[in-house]
């Protein structure tokens, strides 16, 4: 089998659960786990890994559709769970978790790099409406992957990754106009469109439009709402900002919206873009 390839698949990504797989085949880390544990180890069955094969929980933030799983993860298949203190506690208080943990949390302070194995990690606050919220850039064998599933108004620290990402994980969550005229209640349109709520679809794309650089090699959106957003909306938003500035999809770079409630194919992240 071969060494040092880095992959990655979405296991979930929507209001309903979150939750990523990168490394390589031989192992590597969970981003989220917003579904259940038994699902998240059939995902993994499917590519030939198990949880032994996991270093670590990476988490994002501390809503249960990014955290459900987080007790049986951490206290009975003894992964180290790991986030600021600030989101732990916000773990704690979450009444979606049933298993609190206890030995297996990890702390790391945001903005300082840290590692997992052959992983460098490093993270970077974004604008949500959660005890705290991060994205994280991680460097693997060359490859350079970021996420930001939950954003609100864009920060500079996060115009700063996508600046230097090849593989970028990105919410684009709704389509503003079916938000306004959706059925959602005024208070639940207005969180989601407040300056820490979620991203649009318009405002992913011209922060992509904006922050663009020959490195890039693959972007997946993410978060997508049901009600909200449709996938193909939110594909031909950002490929329309893309072609703006002389960006083919499907040519100079590869661009997907991930599936809200079943897995993504195994993705691998290498120096060219994905072909379908």
């Amino acid at each position: 089998m071969e060494q040092n390839v880095v992959i990655f698949r979405s296991f979930a990504s929507g209001s309903s659960g979150n939750c990523y797989y990168l490394g390589t085949r031989q192992g590597g880390v969970l981003i989220d786990a917003g579904i259940s544990a038994r699902t998240i180890q059939k995902h993994l069955r499917d590519m030939e890994l198990d949880f032994h094969n996991i270093r670590g929980v990476l988490i994002t933030h501390d809503h249960a559709d990014h955290i459900r799983a987080v007790g049986t993860l951490g206290e009975r298949v003894h992964l180290p769970i790991y986030t600021t203190a600030e989101i732990h506690e916000g773990i704690d208080r979450n009444y979606g978790v049933r298993e609190k943990l206890r030995t297996s949390r990890r702390y790391f302070q945001k903005g300082e790099p840290f590692s997992i194995g052959d992983m460098q990690i490093t993270t970077f606050g974004i604008n949500h409406d959660s005890t705290d919220c991060l994205g994280y850039i991680i460097d693997l064998y060359g490859q350079r992957f970021m996420i930001a599933t939950d954003c609100g108004e864009p920060n500079k620290d996060m115009e700063a990754a996508l600046q230097t990402a090849n593989h970028i994980v990105i919410e684009a969550n709704h389509d503003e106009h079916m938000l306004l005229n959706g059925p959602y209640p005024t208070y639940l349109k207005e969180r989601i469109l407040s300056p820490r709520g979620h991203q649009s679809n318009v405002t992913c794309a011209e922060l992509i439009q904006r922050n663009w650089h020959a490195g890039m090699r693959n972007i997946w959106l993410c978060h997508l709402s049901q009600e909200n957003n449709d996938p193909d909306l939110a594909y031909q938003t950002v490929a329309e900002a893309l072609l703006e500035i002389d960006v083919h999809p499907g040519e100079d770079i590869f661009l997907k919206a991930l599936e809200r409630t079943s897995p993504s194919p195994v993705y691998t992240l290498n120096d060219d873009i994905w072909k379908d």
